[in-house]
């Protein structure tokens, strides 16, 4: 699959624009890259030649972000594929590889629980989920709330009685031999005890999955079944509770509305639009109920119409979530490639996927609904954050005027120095890209052999650090002679994630004044980078300083650009301050059992991964410490006498100790 040539310029669009002929009109995926080889852009095309040569025209006939990326951009080049199915895959695997800034990113405007199952464990849990979706893990929703999710479990597990605790409350009932409150009141089989074998205890959860999942009624006739047998045997109480769990599954089956008479199982998504942003909003029904409800807003990329949109969320949505793709989809206008898209999900899925467009009846009425939600999400959004983009673009040339920068600064890094009276320095990077936190690439250090009431030193320890991997990196992506055709390697082969500090910033910002600013600024000096800009952010009066300059940068206490450098100025503090109090009370806890004879470092991480918490291990018995893999009687013993002295008067033993399995450090916190 062959890439184009790529030419790089600052004079604009035309600088690079490909040979005319050059390129092909076969189907493949495309990307532009800025003038450091970072890609900003990923698309996709049924025919390459006619889809980048409408990005070559005259730049005011462009929509305003396609215009800022072809003027941000330095060169192109594509891949072509066979099939149109190919390119999707394609697209989808380079946009999650490289982030590109100006696709659309359709984000979720908050963190939606989820109710998920560890299906994956020994003893499956049932709990609230937020975040990212594990492997594993089956998940239910998502909701609006983390109560309901909490509500519908409660109800549900007298009927379902899984385990619900977490691993610390499972492996201390598991130690003492006794349940939990939920195993009394016969919430829980208890499998920690043993009341359950883990394959009757299996055979729980997926009758909750499988209830969870839509199969509802074969379950209420089976328990209506049994209540009624049961009573003709004159087992009244075996009865009414039957008729109780009834009841339960009945209240749960209340809260979710039955939208859709055909059990259908399908994804409703509606789109409200206007020149600037998208909002979407997706109603999950699964077995006819609604089960679970998301909403993004996104900023648009270009002047692509609802189609477009549809087709760029159906990609995010589902490329990277198999288990997640319905029998059906329901949208407000069908992709310019459904067939492909059909294609594609089937494949996901495993059995067929259709997308359609609802023309009547009930699943019409359900879409306009959707829809009214969408409008509405977008109105409000308007209305919290208006002319945001807007205002981030203001912000960022108004910061380019003051401080006399070549070009907008797109990514900007800021740093910050923290300490506790000279002990346990460590330091802070932040990265900022059009205005908005980046915490993927955020970067933290640690300060050694450096006197550590000495912020300049350290400073300038830090821009030494980070630019010298700067110039690692770029060392080892430059291209090899005579393969002027790939681009640089700025991102892992082995890996397929952008390396960690290849890619240079467009503005460095250090806490602090001159001194700071300038011990920054000897640091690049001495590297010989002489294109990254610095400049500093002194508290007291929020002033602006630069290298070798007497006066600061004043800017007005209504700028935009100043409230964005006080934005990152401080979040890069609250990273380092958040760094600093994990390193310490690491130290603090270490000390308590340094000097406890025979206990070294494995045991140690050994004991904190056992009992979870310096509270937990104070409370337990010497028999209880005993019991740890590793620790003898004699140990253990010593042991309780360490943490029992290391108690604080006049408060409790609270906090809780975590350990991280990567490094092995324990931190504690205060309970």
């Amino acid at each position: 699959m062959p890439a184009a040539p790529s030419r790089r310029s600052a004079r604009g669009p035309l600088s690079y624009r490909p040979e005319p002929g050059s390129i092909p009109t076969q189907p493949g995926v495309y990307r532009f890259r800025d003038a450091r080889g970072r890609v900003i852009y990923v698309g996709k095309a049924k025919n390459l030649r006619a889809r980048l040569s409408s990005y070559f025209q005259d730049i005011a006939n462009l929509h305003q972000r396609t215009a800022t990326m072809v003027t941000t951009a330095a060169s192109v080049e594509w891949t072509v594929v066979n099939t149109e199915v190919e390119a999707l895959q394609l697209e989808y695997s380079w946009i999650k590889e490289y982030d590109p800034r100006f696709n659309v990113k359709y984000r979720d405007d908050k963190s939606y629980p989820w109710l998920a199952v560890t299906v994956g464990d020994e003893f499956p849990r049932v709990m609230v989920g937020r975040g990212a979706k594990r492997k594993g893990t089956r998940y239910f929703g998502p909701y609006s709330h983390a109560w309901a999710i909490r509500e519908t479990v409660d109800v549900l597990l007298r009927v379902f009685p899984m385990r619900s605790c977490s691993n610390g409350v499972f492996k201390r009932s598991a130690q003492i031999g006794r349940p939990c409150l939920l195993g009394y009141i016969d919430k829980c089989a208890a499998p920690c005890v043993g009341n359950v074998s883990p394959e009757e205890h299996r055979e729980i959860v997926e009758d909750f999955c499988d209830f969870m999942g839509g199969q509802t009624r074969p379950f209420m006739r089976r328990i209506e079944k049994e209540m009624y047998a049961a009573s003709d045997a004159m087992d009244f109480e075996k009865a009414a509770r039957l008729r109780d769990d009834l009841g339960a599954m009945q209240r749960a089956l209340e809260k979710q509305a039955v939208v859709l008479g055909d059990g259908a199982d399908a994804d409703v998504i509606a789109l409200a639009e206007d020149p600037l942003e998208v909002a979407v909003q997706i109603f999950y029904v699964r077995g006819g109920r609604i089960r679970g409800q998301r909403g993004w807003v996104a900023d648009r990329v270009d002047e692509g119409d609802t189609p477009e949109l549809v087709s760029d969320f159906l990609l995010q949505l589902y490329a990277g979530d198999p288990e997640s793709v319905p029998r059906e989809i329901l949208v407000p206008a069908l992709p310019p490639d459904v067939v492909t898209f059909e294609e594609l999900l089937t494949e996901l899925r495993g059995s067929k996927v259709a997308i359609r467009v609802p023309q009547r009846g009930d699943k019409k009425t359900l879409q306009e609904t959707v829809a009214r939600n969408a409008s509405q999400a977008l109105a409000l959004h308007k209305t919290k954050r208006a002319s945001d983009l807007t205002t981030r673009n203001r912000a960022l040339e108004e910061i380019q005027q003051a401080l006399e920068l070549d070009e907008v600064p797109l990514r900007i890094e800021c740093y910050d120095v923290s300490n506790l009276q000279g002990t346990e320095v460590v330091a802070s990077m932040v990265v900022f890209e059009d205005g908005l936190a980046r915490k993927g690439e955020y970067r933290r250090f640690v300060i050694r052999g450096v006197d550590g009431q000495n912020d300049v030193a350290s400073m300038h320890e830090v821009i030494t650090r980070r630019f010298r991997r700067l110039l690692d990196e770029q060392a080892r992506s430059e291209l090899k002679p005579g393969d002027e055709t790939s681009g640089p390697m700025l991102v892992d082969p082995e890996t397929g994630r952008p390396r960690k500090f290849a890619y240079a910033p467009g503005l460095v910002v250090v806490d602090g004044g001159p001194p700071q600013v300038a011990a920054a600024q000897r640091a690049l000096d001495e590297l010989g980078i002489d294109d990254v800009p610095v400049c500093g952010l002194a508290k007291r009066l929020e002033e602006v300083w630069l290298p070798a300059q007497e006066d600061p940068v004043i800017l007005a206490r209504s700028s935009e650009g100043l409230y964005l450098l006080q934005r990152i100025r401080d979040e890069a503090h609250r990273f380092a301050i958040n760094h600093h109090r994990s390193r310490r009370s690491k130290s603090m806890v270490e000390s308590v059992l340094d000097d406890v004879p025979g206990l070294g470092e494995v045991r140690r991480k050994t004991l904190m991964k056992h009992f979870g918490s310096l509270k937990k291990l104070r409370e337990a018995t010497v028999e209880e410490i005993a019991t740890v893999p590793g620790i003898g009687q004699r140990t253990a013993t010593s042991i309780k006498d360490a943490v029992a002295a290391s108690a604080p008067a006049g408060r409790g033993s609270g906090g809780r100790m975590s350990v991280n399995t990567a490094t092995g450090e324990i931190i504690e916190e205060d309970g």
